[in-house]
């Protein structure tokens, strides 16, 4: 329920949109429902739609004299704006952490609908159960679903592992449900599919923040250990598909575990996570059009930061130096580059103790050094390595010739690398690659690169 003052409610009542352009060309649509309550009180929500969040609570809603403002406490965000004359229109602005987005809401008859094309939809042609397990070394409970074909069993089967951050089990990312549209597909084709929500997100326990790529790998693990205890899963054919980090996170399974029979690796990194994230900068920077010598300068500030990320391990001390150049850095940005950052003085301290705590957290110290090769050439077990030609974020020139060499290497003898053309790193196809596409583009998985998964799979799982 919101606190209100209103006037004439029945002028706002209703759903209204609206799309922020926010940082990087990216684009969020909003939606608020107003309503009034039998009581006389009014009760409002608001959706992002593109990041499939739904039923955020509006606390306060004020409408005086055309002038709404609609307060979101739980994201610290609010709506202000004078409703035009036409009655259809809200031209305003909304303000979260210390920035401002020009913002104009209009009326709509009923939600769009935020299903891609891609989405299955039901009913389906296999069975579908929510599943439980316990990964009972790290004390976590995982939540999933698993997909069952309705063919003759017992059927072989995969695990997908999602990306860097926390994911659910559909890999939610830009209002696109890649997991979801990839474990449809395969089970379609007879290959069961298990995909999990990460630990501390959705269904599954344990915390997520505390978590490095190793821990996520227990967690995968645990996974085949269930799998292997039903009776409809060929416990001799389960593979796992791991998409950007879950790419690292595959092929420490596969040494860890004799139980898995092969692994596919969507994007997945074949150089150290450092010299990543200095390719991703570069790459994704002049794709945007930013001038060189701002590509320098972020470069150096990056180089600066990583490395007390990687050699003080005293946390404190980390966090005292780091804040220190990330404010310093701050200090020589131009009111046009901390805009386009999203830094004001509101929000400076908020953003540069979050910047800091992803600096110094278990994930980012183990990402920054990790080097996968070694681990790579202990991978005795098939492998697909695949990468989008337009991956800008996992570029793939550099990860593909890297995985295969450390395959080869270590004398593995079943192994296939290739680069996809026209494809970004979700695997849908690109103009230019760039994460600000990602929501704009319908497609949510390339049917090429759907096509390129489904056939290695079944190749390398046909019963002899």
């Amino acid at each position: 329920m919101s606190e209100e003052e209103t006037g004439n409610i029945e002028d706002i009542e209703g759903l209204w949109l609206g799309t922020l352009q926010v940082q990087a060309g990216m684009e969020l649509r909003l939606l608020f429902n107003i309503s009034t309550m039998s009581d006389g009180s009014v009760n409002a929500t608001m959706d992002s739609l593109d990041q499939e969040v739904s039923g955020i609570p509006v606390e306060s809603v004020n409408y005086k004299d055309r002038n709404l403002r609609l307060g979101v406490k739980s994201v610290g965000g609010v709506f202000e704006g004078k409703l035009k004359g036409d009655g259809k229109t809200l031209e305003g602005e909304w303000k979260q952490l210390g920035s401002t987005f020009p913002l104009v809401l209009s009326r709509i008859e009923e939600k769009p609908d935020t299903r891609r094309a891609q989405d299955p939809v039901k009913p389906y042609p296999y069975d579908e159960e929510e599943v439980f397990y316990e990964n009972t070394e790290a004390g976590v409970t995982l939540a999933g679903t698993l997909t069952l074909p309705r063919s003759e069993e017992p059927f072989p089967a995969v695990i997908l592992i999602t990306g860097s951050g926390a994911q659910n089990r559909d890999e939610e990312i830009m209002g696109h449900r890649p997991f979801l549209v990839l474990s449809d597909y395969l089970t379609r084709r007879g290959i069961a599919v298990l995909r999990i929500d990460d630990r501390g997100v959705g269904g599954s326990t344990g915390s997520f923040s505390q978590a490095t790529t190793e821990d996520f790998a227990g967690d995968v693990l645990a996974g085949i250990e269930y799998l292997k205890s039903r009776e409809e899963i060929d416990p001799s054919r389960i593979g796992l598909i791991g998409h950007s980090e879950g790419g690292l996170i595959a092929p420490i399974v596969a040494v860890k575990s004799p139980d898995v029979a092969f692994i596919v690796l969507m994007a997945g990194p074949g150089i150290p996570g450092e010299e990543i994230l200095y390719l991703q900068s570069d790459l994704i920077s002049r794709v945007e059009g930013v001038d060189n010598e701002t590509i320098a300068r972020n470069y150096a500030f990056m180089k600066s930061v990583y490395s007390v990320a990687k050699e003080e391990h005293n946390d404190t001390i980390a966090a005292e130096k780091l804040r220190k150049l990330i404010m310093d850095e701050v200090a020589n940005m131009s009111e046009e580059e901390k805009q386009k950052s999203g830094y004001s003085e509101a929000n400076l301290d908020v953003r540069v103790n979050a910047q800091v705590q992803t600096l110094i957290s278990p994930w980012m110290r183990f990402f920054l050094t990790y080097d996968p090769k070694p681990t790579l050439m202990q991978v005795k077990c098939p492998v697909l390595a695949i990468n989008g030609e337009k991956d800008l974020q996992v570029p793939p020139e550099e990860n593909l010739k890297a995985i295969e060499e450390a395959l080869k290497a270590g004398g593995n003898e079943d192994y296939t690398v290739k680069e996809l053309p026209g494809l970004n790193h979700l695997f849908q196809t690109a103009q230019t690659g760039s994460p600000s596409e990602y929501a704009t583009i319908e497609e949510t998985i390339s049917p090429t690169a759907l096509e390129v998964i489904g056939d290695w799979i079944s190749e390398h799982t046909q019963e002899k």
